[in-house]
């Protein structure tokens, strides 16, 4: 049940209901409050990316806090075993309090360090958890972090890999993911340049892949 409500605040955090999303991550850990597979890390984390939408600074740190205790108890359970969405490896962690730093607004040189992190563990295609959607979201988190930082060529390079997806590779999460990156072009002093212009423009063709129904 923990895990199911887990994927229903996952579910909820891409779609654009942030209220939803930290509803079913709280209601997530009233299920299981002896958990300790890392169900029970992924459910802060995915409370304080939620919170991060909604600009409660103050739940995005105190379940960013909880997460990082409750990872030090971990026990690796059944759960775990069969991987996937249903274990959170401690490099997913790392790009879930990137990203719910990032969408607070922030970006010093010690989170670009971390969202750096974050991007070269998702590139090694090799290790386990490697999946291409949290590898572009983390992609996502480093250009923002970058356009904070009034590093525009540094948050072009970060996201063109993510704009050089194939069609059936955007996903809607990426999507907004890239979205995100466009909203902060607009708002950053640097929005005139040209590169800025054409960023926003390239992203803004970005679209998820919308196969047909059968004919």
């Amino acid at each position: 049940m923990a895990v199911v409500d887990g994927l229903k605040s996952l579910i909820s955090y891409w779609a654009g209901r942030p209220d939803d999303a930290l509803h079913y991550a709280r209601q997530g850990a009233t299920y299981a409050p002896n958990q300790r597979g890392t169900v029970s890390v992924w459910l802060p984390g995915l409370e304080a990316r939620a919170a991060a939408l909604l600009g409660d600074e103050g739940a995005v740190r105190a379940a960013n806090q909880r997460a990082e205790a409750l990872r030090e108890l971990v026990v690796p359970d059944d759960l775990d075993a069969l991987g996937g969405l249903l274990t959170y490896p401690e490099l997913k962690q790392l790009y879930y309090v990137v990203e719910s730093e990032v969408l607070l607004g922030h970006g010093d040189t010690q989170l670009a360090a971390r969202a750096e992190e974050a991007v070269r563990g998702f590139s090694n295609r090799e290790q386990s958890h490697w999946a291409f959607g949290d590898l572009a979201g983390s992609q996502c988190n480093l250009a923002l972090v970058r356009l904070y930082a009034e590093d525009l060529d540094g948050a072009a390079a970060a996201i063109r890999p993510v704009l050089d997806l194939s069609p059936g590779m955007r996903n809607n999460g990426i999507v907004r993911s890239a979205e995100r990156v466009r909203d902060a072009l607009g708002r950053n002093s640097m929005g005139t340049t040209p590169l800025a212009g054409e960023l926003r423009t390239e992203i803004g063709m970005f679209e998820p892949s919308r196969p047909a129904l059968p004919r």
